[in-house]
């Protein structure tokens, strides 16, 4: 009984996880909806609260405003938006934090979050983990004798909360892991181990006709 308990378990736990992920995220999308006045509601003219309309009206924002923001009009009203929200002090620290993390992260050119890193942490001997998110710069970088990378070493299974650190690039090993597979591994606190990548083998060259 405790097998087949177990078998049951493992089908359907994974199903419960998703689901409830999922419905959290058409749920907060949804919530977009509330935006809008109540005579301009979808439900009041389908007569019926569908839920998911949230999450194409949240998307086709997305894509609207990157439509608008990818000509010089709209490039020019994303400039006068800034300006508006430097003269507020406490909203242009945190907007402008966001947005050069985000810009640094989404960046096609960049290597943030590119690179999944094995480093020693929190002692000598203790491997864990970690990803490349750069190079020290400011007046920490003067401080720093030698090549040092920034990684981020993110909790199990939490991921998105970690611990910033500066380390000798000598010190750091880098693994032939995509993100993908270094996050699943993460967040499986190790049970989902990544594939290991085989080179593939070098073509053969072809003998020479007789």
């Amino acid at each position: 009984m405790k097998k087949y308990f177990i078998t049951g378990l493992l089908i359907w736990l994974p199903l419960a996880i998703t689901y409830m992920v999922i419905s959290w995220i058409v749920g907060t999308l949804d919530a977009i909806l509330l935006w809008l006045p109540e005579e301009y509601q979808p439900s009041r003219y389908l007569g019926v609260h569908i839920p998911g309309v949230g999450v194409v009206a949240g998307l086709l924002l997305v894509f609207l405003t990157g439509l608008v923001a990818a000509n010089v009009i709209g490039q020019k009203l994303v400039k006068l938006w800034e300006a508006l929200l430097a003269r507020i002090p406490v909203v242009k620290s945190i907007y402008y934090s966001v947005k050069q993390v985000s810009d640094t992260v989404f960046s096609s050119s960049g290597q943030a979050f590119r690179k999944a890193l094995l480093v020693q942490y929190p002692r000598e001997g203790v491997w864990t983990i970690a990803f490349l998110t750069g190079q020290p710069g400011g007046n920490a970088a003067e401080h720093l004798r030698g090549d040092y990378v920034s990684v981020y070493v993110p909790t199990t299974p939490n991921p998105t909360s970690g611990f910033f650190l500066m380390m000798r690039r000598s010190e750091v090993v880098e693994l032939d892991m995509s993100v993908d597979d270094a996050l699943k591994y993460i967040i499986s606190m190790g049970v989902v181990a990544p594939p290991v990548r085989r080179p593939e083998p070098e073509p053969v060259p072809a003998l020479p006709e007789p």
